[in-house]
C-alpha cells in the first residue's frame, strides 16, 4: 500500500507565530496561524485539512460500496464539518459531521441510506 506524507513548520509563539504546510505531491499547501485555526481569520488550519481528507475518503468509499452493489454513481459529493473544542486536556476534535449528496441511477433513498451508513462504518 502507498505511504503518503505531509509536513508542517511552526515559527514563533503560539498566538503570534505562523505556520506553513505542504503535501508530498505539492498540490496542497498553505499558511496557518492561531487566528485561522481558533478564530475566523484568513488562512488554513489542520481541521479543514482533516475535513477535506475525510470527505474525499468517504466519497470514494461510498462509491466503491455502491459499485460492489451494482450501482454506478454519476457523482458523490461529501461535505465534512470538523468540530474542535477546548476540553480539560486541551483542544481536540469532538465530532465530524458528514453530509453527502449523490446522483446514483436506479437506487431508492432507503437503499442509498443503507450504503451510506455502511460506508461510515468502514
Amino acid at each position: 500500500m502507498a505511504v503518503r506524507s505531509a509536513e508542517a513548520t511552526w515559527t514563533g509563539s503560539l498566538r503570534e507565530g505562523t505556520g506553513e504546510f505542504s503535501t508530498e505531491s505539492g498540490t496542497v499547501g498553505g499558511a496557518y496561524s492561531f487566528p485561522s485555526r481558533f478564530e475566523s481569520s484568513k488562512g488554513s488550519n489542520p481541521e479543514e485539512l482533516v475535513a477535506a481528507a475525510h470527505a474525499a475518503c468517504f466519497s470514494m468509499a461510498l462509491t466503491a460500496d455502491l459499485g460492489r452493489g451494482n450501482y454506478a454513481p454519476n457523482s458523490v459529493h461529501t461535505t465534512a464539518k470538523v468540530h474542535i473544542e477546548r476540553g480539560d486536556a486541551g483542544f481536540g476534535i469532538t465530532k465530524i459531521e458528514l453530509h453527502t449528496e449523490a446522483n446514483v441511477p436506479d437506487i431508492d433513498d432507503a437503499t442509498f441510506q443503507e450504503y451510506a451508513e455502511k460506508a461510515k462504518k468502514n
